[in-house]
């Protein structure tokens, strides 16, 4: 059977040549596209890379292998799938960009696919996760760029780092097994984790706030033995536009730096209804960088604790 096609499509009020940098490169993609988690860079040339991508599809976390061909001059990425995920047996496409003015921009994004066995249950699936994917993360390339200049000061990143006298494989244990958390933590009132495939977890979890209120959060996390853990939450709290973050782990002289990375997107409309009518931009990023940042040294602290004594 003939590989289906589809073709999905979008204005921006951007200039071309800044959708496309924003879409060439893949360290943006958790940031700007709801469905993707994760992207490593597993080989990259001047205008060929493979990718590894981690991304939720009809809801369910996946992952597949890409190679992609960047061409700056006609502003077109094109990229296949090396390592297809079931029910895709293969899938390719191409990112164009056009331009309509000096200040605007037309994205098509073109998808070739077939399915295992081609089967009409695995087209369906496909279809379905390659439309809703489609439309979501056009509309979400539209707004982040349409926002990435008055969003500046709203976007930020930070990192907490723990020197652990110990060895790595225990420092990335702590943070992997984080069904264990709500014995290990104080800050855990209770833990769901679940990996249906090695090593791409789901976590929802209940955390203590000072004040003895309890908020949940569910996050999808890639983990990469023994050096990174990537995550992205999906229930975010009402300052919060997006939260992604990596716990890494690095051997030094003195064992193991573990450290913990956010970037954060705050949400303006919510800023004084959360934090009261004379709070601003300052304010609210002072009162995330705090609550975030006391966690991760909580949760470094104690598998500082963990490593340094040794199973």
């Amino acid at each position: 059977m003939a590989p289906q096609e589809v073709e999905h499509g979008i204005t921006v009020a951007a200039p071309a040549a800044a959708v496309y940098a924003l879409i060439a490169d893949v360290q943006n993609w958790p940031r700007i596209f709801p469905p993707t988690i994760y992207v490593d860079r597993v080989d990259a040339g001047e205008h060929q890379e493979r990718i590894r991508i981690w991304a939720t599809a009809n809801g369910e976390p996946k992952n597949w292998t890409s190679h992609r061909t960047l061409d700056p001059e006609r502003l077109r990425i094109d990229f296949r799938q090396e390592v297809s995920t079931p029910p895709v047996a293969a899938m390719s496409g191409s990112w164009i960009i056009e331009p309509l003015s000096e200040h605007g921009s037309k994205v098509r994004l073109l998808h070739q696919y077939r399915a295992v066995d081609d089967s009409p249950e695995g087209l369906a699936w496909i279809e379905q996760a390659v439309d809703r994917n489609s439309r979501t993360e056009l509309a979400a390339l539209r707004e982040n760029v349409e926002r990435a200049h008055a969003a500046e000061e709203l976007t930020f990143s930070f990192t907490d780092t723990v020197q652990i006298a110990g060895t790595v494989e225990d420092a990335y244990d702590f943070v992997n097994e984080a069904q264990l958390w709500e014995q290990r933590l104080p800050h855990v009132a209770a833990v769901r984790l679940t990996e249906d495939v090695p090593g791409v977890q789901t976590l929802e979890m209940d955390t203590r706030a000072k004040d003895g209120s309890t908020h949940r959060t569910k996050s999808y996390r890639v983990c990469l033995p023994h050096r990174r853990i990537a995550y992205k939450q999906v229930t975010l709290p009402a300052l919060l536009a997006l939260h992604t973050g990596q716990w890494t782990f690095e051997e030094n002289e003195g064992g193991v730096a573990a450290s913990s990375q956010h970037t954060v997107v705050l949400k303006r409309e919510n800023i004084r209804a959360v934090l009261g009518a004379d709070a601003g931009v300052a304010e609210a990023r002072e009162y995330v960088h705090t609550a975030l940042s006391t966690n991760s040294l909580a949760t470094l602290g104690h598998g500082k604790d963990y490593a340094e004594k040794g199973r």
